[in-house]
């Protein structure tokens, strides 16, 4: 059994209505013995909130947007590729996001996500634990995690009940062996969040980030007409050593079973160019206007200029306007220190001989192993 980690956070699914915990616990064979106290005050949690989560739902209906105008604009791209670093410099714009609340009370964010607000902002980390970006009240988050409080069908839930992990990393991320139905009811979650997300926050255009929309360009532009999408681009190596990070760092605090059996390796190397295949697939049937690709190391570089272009692109409005908050946030960040990994001779060998082909495709060159 893996050591047990003191944990720093709740977990994320104290957010989860009753539905979606019960039908995780019960397609997942529960927790194991280590995680029954989390468990506990998970289901405290999903109990105590039940009264005004249904009042919430309620109010949602009759007060929340029936149809998203103008539609919302995606930030897609793996993970580790600059997505939250593009995120965080356009929300510093007119826009509406996703904020932690959200994130940790997706059913109830707009009643009595206000009452816990304070709570929630002490318990917040100082950053985030893959790589200590500053997390604040206001920082802009994932829509994921929320989603995989609302639904079993996320991500996410390879990385709580790790025991099926390759059988939730497929559904979460690619739909396989996933019925029509439960991918409807999914879509219904997404618009349901969306509309509470416009509503808290009087009606801006709605910005969201989630490196798993990068396999479903085409499913986001049926279900949101005329949406935009902007896509990170990084050097596939880069990607590869920070993922094993972004695994290592993330099944220990989100874990609810055992999760040694994990091979993270094999999970990145498969993810990446599925991904890729799915997005060029997906853009060759965008309108024109309504797509752009970024490069990390343009925005590392010139951030600015580098949004200046993306903005340009999609037409987007408020460029001008946001330009001294865009610089605020940039000069509030000079001092912040990515990670630095070691990329040895195996790493650079093992990359080559799964990804050559998409290292070619996006543009970057394939390293000899020194």
């Amino acid at each position: 059994m893996t050591a047990q980690p003191k944990r720093t956070l709740a977990h994320p699914l104290s957010g989860a209505d009753p539905s979606t915990l019960i039908r995780a616990l019960t397609a997942n064979g529960g927790v194991d013995r280590a995680s029954l106290l989390r468990l506990a005050g998970i289901a405290g949690s999903v109990v105590g909130r039940l009264p005004f989560s249904a009042l919430e739902r309620v109010y949602a209906g009759l007060a929340a947007p029936k149809r998203l105008d103008p539609p919302p604009v995606f930030i897609v791209g793996h993970w580790r590729s600059g997505t939250t670093h593009l995120y965080n410099i356009m929300a510093k714009g007119d826009f509406a996001y996703v904020p932690p609340i959200a994130t940790g009370l997706p059913w109830d964010l707009l009643l009595i996500g206000g009452l816990f607000r304070p709570l929630l902002e002490k318990a917040l980390p100082k950053g985030r634990a893959i790589d200590n970006v500053a997390v604040t009240p206001d920082s802009p988050q994932e829509d994921e995690i929320a989603l995989a409080s609302m639904t079993t069908l996320s991500f996410y839930h390879a990385l709580y009940f790790p025991r099926r992990f390759e059988d939730h990393l497929k559904a979460g991320l690619f739909f396989e062996g996933v019925e029509d139905e439960r991918v409807a009811a999914w879509e219904r979650r997404v618009r349901h969040l969306y509309a509470k997300l416009v509503l808290a926050q009087k009606g801006r255009r709605l910005l969201i980030k989630n490196p798993v929309y990068t396999g479903r360009v085409a499913q986001l532009s049926r279900m949101f007409p005329g949406t935009k999408f902007i896509n990170m681009v990084r050097d596939p190596y880069d990607i590869f050593v920070s993922m094993r990070n972004f695994y290592a760092r993330l099944l220990p605090e989100l874990a609810l079973q055992d999760h040694a059996h994990v091979d993270i390796d094999r999970a990145v190397l498969t993810v990446f160019p599925e991904l890729m295949r799915r997005l060029r697939a997906d853009r060759a049937g965008l309108d024109a206007g309504s797509y752009v690709e970024l490069r990390y190391e343009e925005l590392d570089a010139d951030p600015l200029e580098t949004l200046r272009r993306a903005y340009a692109a999609l037409d987007l409005q408020g460029f001008e306007t946001s330009i001294d908050d865009f610089r605020r946030y940039l000069d509030g960040i000079r001092s912040y220190r990515k990670n630095e990994f070691r990329m040895p001779p195996e790493v650079i060998e093992l990359v080559n001989s799964h990804w050559a082909e998409e290292i070619e495709a996006l543009g970057y060159e394939v390293r000899t192993p020194a």
